[in-house]
């Protein structure tokens, strides 16, 4: 695809100056040169276009506002003097995989004044003997060439960092559930707890209620067998009676 098409693409409905990342790696430039890019995208901050067949910056457009650029993988071989006049306030240039070969080529890079990070992997440059050295005492505002600084620690990792948020973010989420699950835990724990103790005191009310019903019907019983005394008593007195008018008869 065109480069031309595919910035056209990636606007998605919008204008240019709402644009502020712009993303065209693996495209196709028709002699080498940017097509498509014009100054409406002066919001841009982060423009890459790697593998796109460049072989200069001539047609570079202003970018007040770009940060960063990606260019690796290319075919540039000098001409760098369009990048202070156009992207004064780059902080991070890739220029890995293009022809560069000498330092000299670099020189022009001495007024981007906000360049901290320039990665130059796989270029010929980096052949040199005493490299890296040449190259800190060439652009001293840089800080970091090709992932380390001059003391060979390596830069950090804004990608990585934002992992750790999220993987910080996912922990703390995953201490919120395991809290939500022992609260959960607790509640079916107090939940079993009262069934027991609800199931508990009605056992216990129907042991109750069975053994006031059995008082009731001993007492039903002991009312019966005092009835049923009182009835033999009565009997028996009457007999009695009756054998006392049997014998005053026979006097």
């Amino acid at each position: 695809m065109e480069m031309k098409k595919r910035i056209s693409l990636e606007l998605r409905n919008r204008t240019p100056a709402e644009v502020a990342e712009l993303v065209v790696d693996n495209c196709r430039t028709s002699d080498g040169e940017i097509e498509g890019l014009t100054d409406e995208f002066k919001e841009l901050e982060f423009l890459s276009m790697v593998n796109v067949g460049l072989t200069s910056l001539a047609k570079l457009p202003s970018l007040p506002k770009l940060r960063k650029l990606e260019l690796s993988d290319n075919n540039i071989t000098g001409a760098l003097e369009t990048l202070p006049e156009k992207c004064a306030n780059l902080t991070y240039l890739n220029l890995s995989g293009n022809k560069i070969k000498e330092l000299s080529t670099l020189e022009a890079l001495q007024n981007l004044k906000n360049l901290k990070s320039l990665d130059l992997f796989n270029c010929e440059i980096t052949t040199l003997e005493d490299y890296r050295e040449s190259i800190f005492e060439l652009l001293p505002q840089v800080t970091y060439l090709d992932g380390f600084d001059a003391e060979d620690n390596e830069a950090p990792d804004s990608e990585a960092d934002d992992d750790d948020d999220d993987e910080d973010g996912e922990e703390g989420a995953g201490h919120l559930g395991e809290y939500e699950e022992e609260e959960e835990e607790e509640e079916d724990e107090e939940g079993s707890e009262g069934g027991e103790v609800g199931l508990s005191y009605l056992m216990k009310e129907d042991i109750q209620d069975e053994e006031d019903d059995d008082d009731y019907v001993e007492e039903e019983e002991e009312g019966e067998e005092e009835e049923a005394g009182v009835r033999g008593e009565k009997r028996k007195r009457a007999a009695e009676d009756e054998g006392e008018d049997d014998d005053e008869d026979d006097d």
